[in-house]
This record gives C-alpha cells, structure tokens and sequence, in this order.
C-alpha cells in the first residue's frame, strides 16, 4: 500500500519510512503541511501518518481540514502529547488512531495493521479469487490449500490486483501502488515483478493477463 509520512523530524522520518517499506509499502515523506498538500493533490494514498507540531502549523488544523473536505483517507497521528484530553480531541477531530512518541515500530506497524483491518469493514480480511486465499495482514497465500511463499513487493502486487479482480492496471498505476514518490522506478521493474508472480502463482487457476497496450488484470484460466 501507500502512505504519506508527515513528519519533520527528518531521522524519525527516514527511520519510520525504511520500516515500513521493508514491510512492502510505499512511503512518501512530506516534511510540511504544504507539502503533505502537494503530495495529496498528485497521488492516492491508502493511510496518512501525521505529526501534530509542524515547521508551517498544526497538524491537528490538517487534519480537521481533511475531514471537513471529505477525504476518507485514514489517518494515525504520531504525538507527544499523552494527556487523556489531548487523546479524545484527535480522535473527535477525526483521526483513527494515535500513537505517542517515542514509540516502538513494531507497536507503530500493529496499529497501521489495525486501522487498515477496521478500514477493510471487519476483522476478517481473507480474499479469495478461483483457488487463491490471500490474507494480507498475516501475508499468506495459497493455491489450492497449498501454501505459496511471496516475497514483500510481491504480496503488494497481488493485493493490488486481488483488490478487483479483472480490472486493468496500468504500470503507471501499479508503480504508484508499490512503490514511493522518491523511489525511481521504471515500467521494466513492473514486468519483473509481475512475471515473479506469475511464477509463484504457477498451477493456480488464476492467472495474471497482459492486456496488450494497456497493463495487467488478475482473471480466471
């Protein structure tokens, strides 16, 4: 998935960033509001992790701002502040969840888990397609009950396409998915990635078809 890192603190930043892109994810890092904006204005994200105390203002004002616009977009607010009152006034404001700093990464990785769970509408997250169950919180897949082993980028790339089975995606739009605004990647790494998994997926009924042209759908055999 992709997330948006709003954070000054440039070490915290790069830290929390190589965490969560081991993870698979991508992750783009605004150190401002105004540039947390401009990120949103050019991609989607699927979570944004947002500091309180920014170089250009409040990022409590953001986050009101994004909700008063609609955005759906999740968001985990990383805060200093440990105060029973400062805690129920983020979520009021609209966030989804808090954590408070300093923090430990794999209690930051759960509660990006939980908030992408309660996101998907229930606790059970299991996808199946033909003979495919992937569960991606647990980061499982099977073929027939025969279990598979994919690599992060990998695993990324089949929640994309099992998130809609037979619709088309573009490399352009699966470069936005599994990779970061400051990774630079070309259509080739799309290609590799997609014939890996075709090859981990082999003997499944599933099967990932090239549209010529156009990119990549996952459909039945």
């Amino acid at each position: 998935m992709r997330f948006l890192l709003v954070e000054d603190n440039a070490e915290l930043a790069q830290t929390v960033q190589a965490r969560l892109t081991l993870d698979g994810h991508g992750v783009d890092w605004a150190a401002s509001l105004d540039a947390a904006e401009d990120h949103l204005a050019t991609a989607a994200y699927d979570l944004i992790l947002l500091d309180i105390m920014l170089p250009d203002g409040d990022g409590r004002d953001f986050l009101a701002a994004h909700r008063r616009a609609r955005r759906d977009t999740p968001v985990i607010v990383m805060t200093a502040r440990s105060a029973v009152s400062d805690r129920v006034a983020l979520l009021d404001t609209g966030a989804d969840d808090y954590i408070t700093k300093p923090f430990d990464f794999a209690e930051l990785e759960a509660r990006v888990r939980a908030v992408l769970r309660r996101r998907g509408g229930a606790a059970q997250t299991v996808q199946t397609f033909a003979d495919l169950i992937f569960d991606p919180l647990a980061a499982t897949v099977a073929v027939d009950g025969e279990a598979r082993e994919l690599r992060n980028r990998e695993l990324r790339l089949l929640e994309v396409l099992m998130s809609a089975p037979e619709r088309i995606y573009s490399k352009t739009q699966l470069c936005d998915r599994l990779f970061s605004a400051a990774e630079s990647v070309s259509d080739n790494a799309i290609e590799v990635y997609v014939a890996r998994l075709r090859r981990k997926l082999d003997g499944s009924r599933a099967r990932i078809e090239t549209v010529r042209g156009v990119g990549y759908r996952l459909t039945v055999a």
